[in-house]
């Protein structure tokens, strides 16, 4: 905050009649940043809240994935700062390793280069220089949205702190045995030509093809079936299940392997399910990761059949072909030679591809870096079993603990040339060394580095702490860290969650790296469907912010955000919530042209009417609830309270009922400006987190003070009037019933009526002038005829209609109605006395006829009592 921050003059009283949020947003924010507003103190005293931003990509830009997280993230943090806490939300970048090396790389296709033409040393150089120029577009855009973050604590996963803090890392877990170089299958991408994670894989349902093939010969034939036939030429055996008796006369045999001048065995593993197929599989261990397995417990040679870039090495006549063109010319000579048994085409079924280039991924044997998972894992598991760490919702740890329990050790080594590089050096003589941050590098002839990479996971792994900056004992380390929760999407539970928890508790002496994990689900469109690039209907949601402002969007998301559900949203939402940022603005408008104040104490209780202690109620519980759901990660619930309190109670009644009393004038006038004066600062305050734009343009007109975002959250003052809320409820019922009659009759909003209001033996005497204006009630003249009375609530309103509608076409058309509902009632009242019927029909069907024998019955009792209040003929 700026020294003379507190200094600046009051705003004047006065808003625009329309709110233009293009006008607004971006000047408030930079005003914001510039009072430090977001940024946190390590010496404060205040109790911390942390909150770590997922990093985006460098790569990145804002989609609604990202709007959607960060406006929850920003909504919890913007109220614990007003609630007292020194509350920071770090920002920052991940460097995001095959997505940006993949950026440059097409950059230097563009000049007829490649990355090996220009070497590591420039090519690492050019990153960087891409990164400074390009990279790091979704911060502006975080902005845009109005993200509450400490921008002078942005943090990037390749920064020199953050380096350290991987070097640092890798060290312990490698002199710990936790890291080991060994051979195993991977996903690999023969486009972008690295191994690459299980998150990297997107699997998709492909036309592919299932061929069975005929192994051996006579007596010793065995027909296996694969859908990736040009696999054949590296497969080392031949597996049954030992208890198959077809097969027993087999096992221990070798057997021809077509188009190969080699035998191989028939083994027998139990892993072999002898119902599935012909209960006969190849094993191909260097390319299939079960058959690894198998390979590993008989001994069987690994025999790798294609190149990074997927192009076939055995020697022969598929020797520098690409595997797909492998695969059908390999399944054309084996048709000659009568080895195909059966093809099925097309056979739909998952294929995994890279997810940054879509090319289909190669399971492929490979020298990697490892990380020995099983008690990393078993100590993440324990977190959450032991209660240190809560999942919300609660029934998300079951996926959690899928994972954790089963997890397999995780590869670490990318063949890239961009990220960490893998901190381990090879002498000449066979060494292997491994240097920390603080190790001196070996030297001499022959020492060379590792040329792998570390995968991006790992790094972001250390997140929570390394962007606090550990490994030394900072004091922003001792203030914030454990953070105070994780927000995340279910999605990434398994991949950056889970390594989060390792990587925290064994480098933080068993301290987690956050209270709680709030899973949330994924942004879909209205429909319910995923948004794809392939399916239309992705939505960039800075186009919406241009249209109907960052509040819209905020809420809109806010508004669908239940625990661990995906959320639908569509652009009519969005246009409803602009409605509501308009509603607000213009019942704000309303209060300041009548004089609504902040100054002075409320009046007491026993000053106030009954209207100003029934809204005065109604915002106390407003607030319990709202603090209650905000405890309970509930931002639909509280949004749709905020929604329904604001524009239900606030705008829709308390400020139409306002109106009478101002224009009385009096006493009762000022005692209803100062509430409503604080009503509209309490809800603009709890509106605050989620919508920060209008919120805070309007509560500094109201009151005339620096800013809502350092104001003090509301605290629900305990005043309850349940008296009062009965009243303005019998109120509401009265007015709502005879508007319902009025449209019934055809009357327009604004056709006012002669009427006579019997309140006597109600609670609503006091409130007759409030009702006459609500409805458009004009008092009885001398020739006033009851032509239509209305019993409602103990009152008695009774209306003059003549020569307002036709009574005779519109007893006709009733009439009618009441034809219609009688026939649907008969119809029900039949099929429900049908015991035949009720035997056979589904419980759902049974279900909706009672629905609609519930409706008839409704619409025959409306439908008459509007025909006994029409005037006689």
């Amino acid at each position: 905050m700026t020294e003379n921050s507190a200094q600046q003059p009051p705003a004047p009283r006065e808003l625009p009649t329309k709110y233009a949020p293009a006008e607004v947003e971006g000047k408030l924010y930079e005003r914001w940043v510039e009072r430090g507003y977001f940024e946190a103190d390590a010496s404060s005293d205040k109790d911390p809240y942390t909150i770590v931003i997922p990093p985006p990509n460098v790569t990145g830009s804002l989609h609604l994935g990202h709007a959607f997280q960060h406006t929850l993230m920003d909504a919890l943090t913007r109220r614990k700062r007003m609630q007292g806490y020194e509350a920071l939300w770090l920002p920052g970048m991940d460097h995001a390793g095959i997505a940006t090396q993949n950026k440059v790389e097409q950059q230097l296709a563009e000049e007829g280069k490649s990355r090996q033409d220009i070497g590591r040393e420039e090519f690492v150089r050019r990153t960087w220089q891409w990164k400074e120029e390009y990279g790091g577009r979704i911060l502006g855009q975080m902005r845009r949205l109005g993200d509450g973050v400490d921008w002078s604590r942005e943090r990037f996963t390749m920064d020199e702190g953050l380096s350290k803090a991987v070097g640092t890392i890798f060290k312990r877990l490698y002199d710990d045995g936790l890291i080991y170089r060994a051979e195993r299958i991977i996903n690999w991408c023969p486009r972008c030509l690295t191994a690459i994670s299980d998150i990297e894989v997107e699997y998709q349902d492909d036309d592919g093809e299932l061929v069975s093939l005929k192994y051996g010969e006579g007596d010793d034939t065995v027909v296996v079936a694969t859908t990736r036939v040009e696999t054949m030429l590296g497969d080392t055996a031949v597996a049954v299940h030992p208890d198959d008796a077809r097969y027993a006369h087999l096992i221990g045999k070798r057997i021809k392997l077509p188009l190969t001048d080699r035998t191989i065995p028939v083994v027998a593993d139990a892993h072999v399910d002898p119902e599935f197929g012909t209960g006969a599989v190849k094993v191909t261990p260097a390319h299939d990761p079960n058959d690894f397995a198998i390979g590993r417990r008989h001994g069987l040679e690994s025999l790798t059949i294609m190149d990074e870039r997927a192009v076939i090495t055995v020697p022969g006549p598929f020797q520098g072909l690409d595997r797909f063109e492998a695969r059908s010319a390999i399944v054309e000579a084996l048709r000659e030679q009568g080895r195909i048994v059966a093809e099925k085409r097309p056979y739909v079924h998952s294929v995994g591809h890279c997810s940054r280039c879509g090319t289909t991924v190669e399971p492929r044997l490979s020298l990697q870096w490892w990380v020995k998972v099983e008690p990393l894992a078993k100590a993440a598991g324990d977190a959450v079993r032991d209660g240190r760490v809560k999942i919300h919702p609660e029934e998300m740890s079951k996926r959690y603990f899928d994972w954790v329990d089963n997890m397999h050790d995780w590869t670490i080594s990318r063949q890239l040339w961009w990220g960490h590089r893998i901190p381990v050096w090879y002498g000449p003589n066979g060494e292997t060394v491994c240097v920390g941050p603080d190790d001196e590098i070996p030297t001499g002839e022959g020492w060379t580095q590792d040329s792998d990479v570390l995968d991006t996971w790992f790094s972001s792994a250390l997140w929570p702490f390394s962007t606090l900056g550990w490994p030394e004992r900072t004091p922003s380390l001792e203030k914030f860290y454990p953070t105070d929760v994780l927000l995340t999407g279910h999605d990434i539970i398994f991949f950056w969650v889970a390594r989060m928890m390792m990587f925290g508790l064994y480098a933080m002496d068993d301290v987690r790296p956050f209270h709680t994990i709030a899973l949330t689900g994924l942004v879909r469109d209205e429909h319910g469907k995923k948004m794809s690039k392939s399916f239309g209907n992705v939505v960039d949601p800075l186009d919406w912010m241009d249209t109907y402002g960052a509040d819209a969007v905020r809420f809109t998301l806010a508004r669908g955000a239940n625990p661990g559900a995906d959320v639908p949203i569509g652009e009519d939402w969005v246009q409803a919530s602009r409605n509501f940022a308009n509603k607000i603005w213009n019942a704000t408008r309303f209060a300041l042209m009548n004089g609504a104040t902040v100054e002075g104490d409320l009046p007491p209780a026993e000053e106030l009417s009954a209207t100003d202690r029934w809204i005065l109620s109604r915002l106390g519980r407003t607030v319990a609830a709202v603090d209650a759901y905000y405890d309970d990660y509930q931002f639909a619930k509280l949004s749709d309270a905020l929604y329904h309190f604001a524009w239900d109670e606030v705008f829709d009644w308390y400020v139409e009922l306002s109106k009478t009393t101002f224009a009385a004038g009096g006493e009762g006038a000022a005692a209803s400006r100062r509430v409503l004066g604080e009503v509209l600062d309490v809800t603009l305050r709890l509106l605050h987190p989620v919508v920060p734009f209008v919120t805070d343009t309007l509560w500094t007109t109201l009151t005339g003070r620096e800013s809502v975002v350092i104001a003090e959250w509301p605290v629900d003052s305990g005043f309850r009037d349940d008296a009062a809320e009965r009243e303005i409820e019998h109120l509401q019922e009265v007015t709502t019933e005879v508007r319902r009659f009025r449209a019934d009759q055809g009357l327009q909003p604004g056709q006012r009526v002669p009427a006579r209001l019997d309140l006597s033996g109600t609670s609503l005497a006091a409130h007759e002038p409030a009702i006459r204006a609500l409805l458009r009630l004009q008092p009885e003249g001398e020739d006033f005829q009851a032509t239509a009375t209305l019993p409602i609530a103990g009152a008695s309103i009774a209306l003059d209609l003549s020569g307002t509608i036709d009574v005779a076409a519109e007893r006709k058309r009733l009439t009618k109605d009441l034809g219609a509902a009688e026939k649907e009632k008969a119809q029900a009242d039949a099929k429900l006395g049908n015991e035949a019927f009720l035997a056979k029909a589904p419980d759902q069907v049974v279900d909706k006829i009672r629905g609609r024998l519930a409706k008839a019955e409704a619409d025959i009792a409306r439908i008459t009592a509007q025909l006994g209040s029409l005037p006689q003929a």
